[in-house]
């Protein structure tokens, strides 16, 4: 069976612990920041944590613990959750921001004219803080669960 030992690799296991424990924790912090719910936080990009980012930590540190820090896959692992890490704080927050400013202009400049009225996403990157966030969310539930179940 293909998937019969998926469960025993520890560093997806450790890596998909840390997405979902930073999907869950978004609309409560959500919450705590503007005194809403938003519920639509737990199935999308942007917001604290970084999934992103508690994701690309949590299969690194996953990978260092349980097979090794001086492998070559480790040292992939590393390469790639520097490239996804800068994407989340740099190009998509930068993406989010264009499209801030693009909504601004079509909803003050172009308002009732037969333009697309539909806005553009603009929770599409992290700050900084939500990046670093996301990192101590993976490091943390990395080690744990290599502690506790690895």
């Amino acid at each position: 069976m293909p998937f019969s030992g998926i469960l025993e690799n520890h560093s997806l296991m450790t890596a998909m612990a840390a997405w979902l424990l930073a999907q869950i924790l978004k609309p409560p912090l959500e919450y705590l920041r503007k005194g809403t719910w938003n519920w639509g936080y737990l199935l999308s990009a942007g917001g604290m944590p970084s999934s992103h980012s508690s994701l690309m930590v949590g299969v690194t540190v996953g990978i260092g613990l349980h097979i090794g820090f001086n492998t070559p896959i480790f040292a992939l692992a590393i390469a790639m959750t520097m490239i996804v890490i800068y994407d989340a704080a740099g190009v998509r927050r930068e993406a989010g921001r264009h499209a801030e400013k693009i909504n601004i202009l079509i909803n003050e400049l172009l308002a009732g004219h037969p333009i697309s009225d539909r806005e553009l996403r603009e929770v599409l990157g992290h700050t900084p803080l939500e990046v670093g966030g996301g990192i101590c969310l993976g490091l943390v539930v990395g080690i744990l669960y290599w502690m506790y179940i690895g």
